[in-house]
């Protein structure tokens, strides 16, 4: 049996996330047994990632519920500003924290948890260009290539997917 079976993992989408840190992921927990869906704003719709590669919504953000899912995942890119202005989401990640279940973020995903408003004495990583950000929040900001706070899982940019997915398929296996 795969470790990550039975486990549930949403991953939230919108036009031009990173292709890389939304799909390097996605196969990593898929690998390990897990069920990983795609939430963006409509349900159905096609988001595009900024060097091309597709990405279709399983669900709508207002369909996320903390309840259904054990995980909970946001790549990184130019997307992370449209996805942190939605109410559903900010409500979604507050809860996914509150019941202490995984959060990965990577590179400027960051500004989702900042607009959810759970970093404050946080220890995180982000993308060095959002730091400020992150600070300014309340989190402690340190440059590794992946920081597990409790339930968070941070990472910088894609040259650390590899020890990022393994840190949040580790997290995801201990729920």
């Amino acid at each position: 049996m795969m470790r990550l079976q039975g486990k549930h993992v949403v991953c939230l989408v919108d036009h031009e996330f990173e292709d890389l840190e939304l799909w390097y992921p996605i196969i990593r927990l898929r690998e390990e047994g897990a069920k990983v869906m795609l939430a963006g704003p409509e349900k159905g719709a096609q988001y595009t990632g900024k060097y091309g590669v597709p990405a279709t919504a399983d669900l709508s953000y207002d369909e996320l519920d903390a309840d259904r899912f054990d995980g909970v995942l946001v790549p990184g890119g130019w997307a992370p500003d449209k996805i942190r202005r939605s109410p559903e989401v900010q409500s979604f990640i507050r809860a996914m924290d509150e019941a202490n279940k995984p959060i990965g973020q990577i590179c400027h995903a960051g500004w989702v948890l900042i607009s959810a408003h759970i970093l404050r004495g946080r220890k995180v990583t982000s993308t060095p260009g959002i730091k400020d950000d992150m600070t300014n929040a309340g989190a402690e900001w340190v440059d590794e290539a992946v920081v597990v706070d409790g339930n968070l899982v941070s990472s910088r940019r894609p040259p650390d997917l590899a020890p990022y997915a393994k840190a949040f398929a580790d997290v995801l296996a201990q729920g």
